[in-house]
């Protein structure tokens, strides 16, 4: 068996989607330990615990911070050093990335009511945000991209990148990328021990305000620990797609648009849907024979078989009905008219509409965020955003009269709760003839 088949009609089909869907996220005690003693030592003793940490996972040999620190003309020479058609691929995505975005600014605004009284929002960027980048074998230029540029737009003072350096090896790619989104620092240093370097701050590196960006599970265990001493974007789960198609989309398209997430890695996450069953028999043909031609096949096919499936349902509501319940990641409406179903989809991280739409291109240059809710947290979360990077304050400034109109109902209010001093300051503020 290569990918499951599943039918709305079966009598377990409920229990066999629940099962489906089941991922457990950051859970390891024996890594919840391992980090925990990190993040104490880098805390404790600052640059000299990243030092030896980084020495100890990465397989380097430094002995100060300053080696860390890649300068911003070595940023430049990697750009620069890059094939012109990956150059400027990166400037395509990253000026649609830019562009997308400053459609979410968000401004300060205030009203004033009758009474004189004033309300408000302050929107104020954050001052200092720190952004990890996989590093190795999972080296991502465009999660520098995704990750960087909302910030900018934002308006953040300074963004600190980590980026793990393995042996000393840096995809240059990577580099390039900071320098095009205008990442301040970069320091090669990855794991537990930056993700405290970055929450707590040293010697050598700046306590940041949010850390964002994707990593293992000892990083992912690490956010999760820090979080309260900062902010964090989310705990990341596995890729997912789920492709809903009515039947006449080309069935090799759909068995690469499912390779697509399959392919990141064994725990990732592909489904088909369609009310169409001879269709699910050529997007299985199409599988069986699209898959050896992949040069991540072996990990595709583990993702496929114990993650994937092919559903059939009934109808255009049951299909609906399945994309909620899901939340997926990343929702592919492979279909004639998908506008059609969009005032009834409540759930998903990003929406992809059409047939010639592919999740590839919003991975890397549609323009919206990559970095996407996971795991059905769709249902309360969103994409990535300069909403991520910016912060509001409540603005009240009252007239005289609004303090005594507002102070008689905070009094009464206050009391209730016996709580006298709150109750007597607001009554300080009433006039007697109000």
């Amino acid at each position: 068996m290569i990918i499951r088949k599943l039918s709305t009609h079966s009598p377990n089909f409920s229990q066999q989607l629940d099962d489906l869907l089941a991922w457990s996220s950051v859970s390891d005690p024996k890594v919840a330990a391992t980090v925990e003693d990190i993040l104490c030592g880098v805390r404790k003793r600052g640059d000299e615990a990243v030092i030896e940490y980084t020495n100890q996972f990465d397989r380097r040999k430094i002995a100060s911070i300053d080696e860390l620190l890649v300068s911003p003309s070595e940023l430049q020479e990697a750009l620069n050093s890059l094939p012109m058609e990956q150059r400027q691929a990166l400037e395509v995505s990253a000026e649609r990335v830019r562009h997308y975005h400053t459609h979410q600014v968000q401004s300060s605004w205030e009203f004033t009511e009758g009474d004189g009284t004033v309300l408000g929002q302050k929107i104020t960027p954050m001052d200092r945000v720190g952004l990890y980048v996989p590093g190795g074998k999972a080296s991502y230029p465009s999660s520098v991209l995704m990750n960087a540029i909302p910030a900018k737009v934002a308006g953040v003072e300074e963004i600190i990148m980590v980026v793990p350096a393995p042996g000393g090896d840096l995809n240059p790619m990577v580099l390039a990328a900071a320098a095009i989104a205008g990442v301040d620092k970069v320091y090669t240093m990855g794991g537990a021990q930056a993700v405290a370097a970055l929450a707590y701050g040293t010697e050598s590196i700046a306590k940041v305000d949010k850390i964002v960006g994707p990593g293992n599970i000892y990083v992912a265990t690490a956010k999760r620990a820090v979080f309260g001493e900062v902010a964090i974007d989310m705990i990341a789960g596995p890729s997912e797609i789920l492709v809903v198609c009515d039947g006449d989309t080309n069935p090799d398209w759909v068995a690469m648009d499912l390779f697509s997430q399959a392919e990141h890695d064994e725990q990732a996450q592909a489904i088909l849907i369609s009310d169409d069953a001879e269709f699910i028999e050529r997007v299985e043909q199409s599988i069986e024979s699209l898959l050896p031609t992949l040069a991540r096949s072996d990990i595709a096919a583990v993702s496929l078989k114990n993650r994937g499936a092919l559903i059939k349902a009934d109808d255009k509501a049951q299909v609906i009905d399945l994309i909620n319940r899901i939340a997926p990641e990343h929702l592919e409406l492979s279909v004639e008219d998908p506008e059609s179903y969009l005032d009834d989809i409540r759930h998903a991280g990003a929406i992809f509409m059409g047939r010639h739409t592919s999740e590839a291109l919003g991975d890397y240059c549609a323009g919206p965020n990559h970095v996407l809710p996971t795991s059905g947290t769709a249902r309360f979360s969103s994409p990535l955003g300069v909403y991520d990077f910016q912060k509001r304050s409540s603005i009240i400034y009252c007239s005289p009269e609004g303090a005594s109109k507002l102070g008689k109902v905070a009094s009464v209010l206050a009391r209730g709760e016996s709580l006298e001093a709150h109750a007597r300051s607001a009554e300080y503020r009433i006039v007697d003839s109000d």
